[in-house]
């Protein structure tokens, strides 16, 4: 079955000012480095691009930005999620008019108890597809508490046409990812991984075709995700080995804020600080992170010089 998006598409951080305003320069300096970091596609507007606190004006300034600046170098996942079916359609078509190849959706919710029942979770991502005719990548993450039976997912792959990726992050994600492949066989074009690639080693075993990561060090998860694709599974081993130490202090220390951090570090970008009210890194914590990066000298580190 030809896939048509595969590889590393890392998840685009969005840039601010010190005083919280959108930096738009620093934002597509930022974009220019993680394509020649290696990325084979970019998703923006994700929760690690901190699109809960983007207004809706940001979002399709950032949208339309970022694809005008990316201009078909790479494809761009755009994310559209929000509670009302109506809403999503109408962001989902959006972003496909301005030009994304992609849209990527989690299931309704809002808060910690505002969920719906599996035949409104079934209709509304019917609802979001009849709108489009890009494919759709359902985010199946804790963060929406909503239950994803792989029997559920397997199902609307089977049953509505452009849903055909998933990006699976949750706890045992590579059996959930098995059990996936197994019972939607063609259907599932897409599956891929998530959570910063700590799950990354155990998804490829299960059959992975994507991996959703941090956006700091894309050359990094690349190198491994080309390896592991290529047979040289020693080789990918080997190398996410090395690259472990600094995708566990992302995923389980400095979260959002990291892929920022190394960039601003490496001079990609001014200012790494996210939106008030969300602390910034701690400076021990800053100091790890950029201590293990530079053990490993990432491009990021480099590419502004």
């Amino acid at each position: 079955m030809k896939r048509r998006f595969e590889g590393v598409f890392p998840v685009v951080p969005t840039v601010f000012h010190a005083d919280g305003t959108l930096d738009l320069p620093g934002q597509l300096r930022c974009v220019d480095f993680m394509i020649d970091a290696g990325s084979n596609g970019l998703c923006i507007l994700a929760n690690f691009s901190e699109q809960f606190a983007l207004a809706d004006e940001e979002r399709e300034t950032l949208t339309r930005a970022i694809l005008e600046h990316v201009a078909g170098r790479v494809p761009v996942i755009v994310t559209t999620t929000h509670f009302s079916s109506a809403v999503c359609a109408a962001r989902s078509r959006r972003a496909q008019d301005l030009g994304a190849a992609m849209v990527m959706v989690m299931p309704p919710y809002h808060g910690a108890t505002l969920r719906v029942g599996e035949a409104q979770v079934v209709e509304f991502f019917r609802t979001v597809c009849a709108a489009i005719a890009i494919p759709l990548m359902v985010q199946d993450a804790p963060v929406a508490g909503t239950p994803l039976p792989a029997a559920l997912l397997a199902r609307m792959a089977r049953e509505i046409p452009n849903l055909r990726y998933f990006k699976i992050e949750v706890p045992q994600a590579a059996n959930k990812l098995r059990e996936l492949i197994a019972l939607g066989g063609d259907a599932i074009e897409g599956p891929w991984d998530g959570e910063e690639g700590i799950t990354l080693w155990a998804d490829l075993e299960a059959g992975c075709t994507g991996a959703m990561t941090g956006g700091g060090f894309p050359d990094g998860m690349r190198a491994i995700v080309d390896a592991y694709r290529q047979g040289r599974h020693e080789d990918a081993f080997a190398l996410y080995q090395r690259w472990l130490p600094l995708i566990n202090w992302e995923n389980r220390q400095a979260g959002f804020l990291a892929a920022k951090a190394l960039m601003q570090a490496g001079g990609v970008i001014q200012c790494s600080a996210p939106r008030h009210p969300w602390p910034d890194l701690q400076p021990e914590i800053r100091q790890g992170l950029i201590s293990i990066a530079r053990r490993l000298d990432p491009l990021v580190l480099r590419w502004a010089q």
